[in-house]
């Protein structure tokens, strides 16, 4: 099987699971597990925050930021295409009390700045719920893998201090965006007091994210990972992972990066096959039928059955995402497949046609 339905699919590298068998533990509810301490440090450093808090998944990353930047009740600004709003089962609402408020996401990723500035609400008007963050993600997921400026990001600073409102960076994928943009992980993020990044995406470690912030931050996000049952014990078997996969894993992200433009240049010329969008910045493509005879669903069922794994997060949007387990003869016979799947869909409309 090419998997290429994520990059969560990628499995642990054999020197992560050396270092998982000899991991140096202790009670990391406590504070005493090395290892986890070691990966809290090292995350710091690489993000230039003051702190770091290893966290079970993205999503309780999210939450735990939230939670601490926001009181109940208050706004989270957000993009009506994040991943934050649509795929993390409400859970601020859920569990923190606060109000998603999305806005629209452009079709580069950005949030229009006249869209945010509408968005925060006049705190002396008791009927609406008060701002409590902006949060941004980059890469933009959902916007196929887009990158956010370095001026962008600075306009929404600007706008977050002008309203004494906290700027909150889903960076599930930042290391993505950062060897994209030829730039330090640290000067992503700059201008955020706090970001979230993915150990599990394409540094392939088996679990976990960071959050990063300032220290007195931190401290509120721990408590809050505590009362999501994230207060874990002898974690540094786990992170022992995420330690491999930050000083061994970042910099090959560019061989990603090149396999997912030399998959777009391949089904682009394709027909039927159209980008979408036609950019390719990072490590996903995606793609659309422009036929009316073959739906989505249909396609991603033939090509699983030709041994191609791919996923649809929108309708009739395809994605596929390249990762350390793709080879560039795997991208040959992905492109390959898809190729065969629309050509005997062809044959099959000229069988109908002639009986």
């Amino acid at each position: 099987m090419i998997d290429l339905l994520s990059d969560t699919v990628t499995v642990p590298t054999q020197e992560m699971r050396h270092a998982m068998f000899k991991a140096e533990v202790g009670d990391s509810g406590y504070g005493e597990d090395p290892t986890v301490n070691r990966l809290e440090s090292l995350a710091a450093d690489m993000l230039g925050k003051e702190d770091a808090a290893f966290v079970s998944s993205g999503c309780q990353g999210n939450l735990t930021a939230l939670l601490a930047h926001c009181h109940r009740g208050q706004e989270v600004i957000v993009g009506d295409r994040s991943d934050l709003y649509d795929f993390e089962a409400g859970s601020v609402s859920v569990v923190g009390g606060l109000v998603l408020h999305p806005v629209a996401t452009e079709f580069d990723g950005r949030l229009s700045l006249d869209e945010l500035r509408a968005a925060i609400r006049d705190n002396s008007d008791y009927q609406c719920a008060p701002p409590g963050v902006i949060v941004l993600e980059n890469p933009q997921c959902q916007r196929g893998g887009r990158i956010l400026p370095a001026s962008y990001i600075k306009e929404v600073r600007a706008l977050a201090d002008e309203h004494d409102l906290p700027l909150h960076l889903d960076g599930a994928r930042i290391f993505n965006a950062a060897i994209a943009s030829k730039r330090m992980p640290a000067e992503m993020a700059e201008d955020v007091d706090s970001i979230m990044f993915s150990l599990s995406k394409g540094l392939a470690a088996p679990f976990g994210s960071m959050v990063c912030g300032t220290r007195p931050f931190m401290e509120r996000v721990r408590r809050y990972r505590k009362l999501l049952g994230g207060g874990l014990r002898q974690a540094g078997i786990m992170a022992s992972a995420g330690v491999v996969a930050l000083q061994t894993m970042v910099d090959r992200l560019i061989e990603d990066h090149r396999r997912a433009q030399l998959l777009a240049e391949r089904i682009s010329a394709i027909p039927g096959i159209c980008l979408d969008p036609p950019v390719i910045e990072t490590n996903m493509v995606f793609f659309r039928l422009e036929r009316d005879d073959l739906s989505t669903r249909e396609f991603l069922s033939a090509l699983l059955q030709s041994g191609v794994r791919m996923g649809s997060l929108r309708q009739g949007i395809i994605r596929a995402v390249l990762h350390y387990l793709i080879s560039d003869d795997d991208v040959d016979e992905a492109a390959n497949a898809i190729r065969s799947v629309l050509q005997a869909a062809n044959h099959d409309d000229l069988v109908q046609e002639l009986h």
